[in-house]
């Protein structure tokens, strides 16, 4: 039987997204979770924003629209004003799927062993709100974000970003890692979070989608991924990564591809896949379970 769920903060952070964010809004509300906080850190928009957020501001712990230093700085203190024990953020572009915080509430709750949660699944939104692409995640480790497998784009062997929208965490992981998002990582600053977490913690993954994010022409990852890998390299560096070799480059990637076909050949559900990565799956008599592959 499962434990009470736990509270679940949620910030968003918008600018001039009037087009999407009643999207973004409604996709944390819908989800009627019993035990939800909910802010909306609005920048200063004059498109129509201000209006869309007062359509729900009875719903919200709160929300103000007013001039900050970015989106970090304005997530940071959104933050400040939570008290859930599960943390996360949601930009105001993006969108949860509608089941996400049942699952999540369940695990945590199940589970006070995990620090921090995110998927195998991420989803990637079109600029329409629809589902387009599914994309499908080994897993995670600590000694494989120190190897990079979690920073691809940056010339070495790597498996996937950790999708900063599908990621939730507890309160006790995020003041032991400082409270507070890195300002100075102005487009980075989810990955360096990761890092400060990868330290003391290991990340799990679920076997479900939790969400994804709008793929559209202005977001960050259209107009300035090449700044955003300078930044995350940056921070990797920072905390302790280290670039793999050019032998073990091959060798890993090589390792990959066979494994990729023998499980697409005999069975998906094999673990295929490098040790210490921690899954969780629900059985067929129900209940979730932690499985390392």
């Amino acid at each position: 039987m499962s434990r009470p769920l736990p509270k679940i903060s949620i910030v968003t952070p918008s600018f001039k997204h009037g087009a999407f964010l009643e999207e973004a809004i409604q996709s944390v509300l819908n989800q009627n979770y019993p035990h939800l906080e909910y802010i909306v850190m609005d920048g200063g928009s004059n498109d129509g924003s201000v209006d869309i957020i007062r359509k729900y501001e009875d719903r919200l712990a709160h929300w103000v629209s007013a001039p900050d230093q970015g989106q970090y700085d304005a997530i940071n203190r959104g933050f400040a004003r939570t008290t859930g024990e599960i943390m996360a953020w949601l930009n105001s572009d993006d969108k949860y799927c509608p089941w996400a915080f049942s699952i999540v509430g369940e695990i945590f709750a199940d589970f006070p062993e995990i620090e921090w949660l995110t998927t195998l699944y991420p989803v990637i939104w079109d600029e329409k709100g629809r589902a387009v692409e599914l994309e499908a995640n080994s897993g995670f480790s600590r000694e494989g974000f120190l190897r990079g497998e979690n920073l691809p784009g940056c010339g070495w062997y790597a498996r996937n970003f950790i999708q900063q929208e599908s990621t939730f965490w507890r309160r006790s992981l995020w003041e032991r890692a400082g409270g507070r998002l890195d300002t100075s990582y102005s487009l980075a600053g989810d990955f360096e979070l990761w890092a400060r977490f990868n330290k003391t913690a290991e990340l799990y993954a679920v076997g479900t989608p939790l969400g994804g994010y709008r793929r559209h022409g202005v977001q960050i990852t259209s107009t300035r991924m090449t700044q955003y890998l300078e930044q995350a390299a940056k921070a990797f560096f920072r905390h302790g990564g280290r670039t793999p070799s050019r032998l073990q480059t091959f060798l890993l990637s090589k390792t990959a591809k066979v494994l990729r076909f023998l499980q697409r050949k005999y069975d998906h559900r094999m673990a295929a896949y490098p040790a210490n990565k921690h899954c969780l799956y629900r059985g067929r008599e129900g209940g979730w379970r932690i499985k390392e592959i």
